[in-house]
């Protein structure tokens, strides 16, 4: 595998002291010094501290997505057993060493204005979690695939947010115990009167 471009190289170690340290505690010179760069390498590859941080978003929107999916993919052997198994994948990721919440949530906490960049990409990998676990329902037959989205993402968004402040790494389990409920009224017909 070839070694990562120098703007790659920055992205990476941009990204590894934001998720651990917060985007505005965060200081140029950190990330210079951390990636062993110039000032001068750094801003040829990013015109500003914002442009690299919106990259670094770009950048864990594209991994974490990728390998939540194939966790969840791995983990679950038809889309109605993925609708849950995603839950697991989260699981997995709560007990990494270094869990640090989700980058997304922290970001929209720093960057508040739904107007601001770094706002709309997190709220953008957001929208595409959901329309993963909306794609699932889909494929299982889910009576109402957008409203079964929206409920299990919200689960799974209360048990990020626990596994993070609370530091629950069973939050995830718990989230998928509730999870089971929407799914099985997903897939039941109502009852006749």
């Amino acid at each position: 595998m070839p070694a990562p471009s120098k703007r790659e190289h920055i992205i990476e170690q941009a990204l590894s002291l934001f998720y651990r340290d917060g985007f505005t505690a965060t200081g140029v010179e950190r990330i210079i010094k951390e990636a062993g760069v110039s000032k001068k390498t750094l801003y040829k590859h990013f015109t500003s501290k914002e442009e690299l941080v919106l990259a670094t978003l770009r950048k864990r929107d594209e991994v974490f997505r990728n390998k939540i999916m194939r966790e969840t993919e791995r983990l679950g052997r038809t889309a109605k057993d993925r609708l849950l198994s995603i839950f697991d994948a989260h699981g997995l990721w709560f007990a990494e060493s270094g869990f640090s919440g989700c980058l997304f949530i922290n970001a929209v906490a720093e960057y508040s204005s739904q107007q601001d960049p770094n706002h709309i990409m997190s709220a953008e990998h957001k929208r595409l979690v959901r329309d993963y676990i909306k794609g699932l329902a889909e494929a299982a037959g889910a009576k109402d695939p957008q409203d079964l989205s929206f409920r299990l993402n919200l689960l799974l968004e209360g048990a990020i947010v626990e596994a993070h402040v609370s530091g629950n790494a069973d939050s995830a389990s718990l989230a998928k115990e509730m999870a089971q409920v929407f799914v099985e009224a997903a897939f039941t017909e109502p009852k006749s009167v």
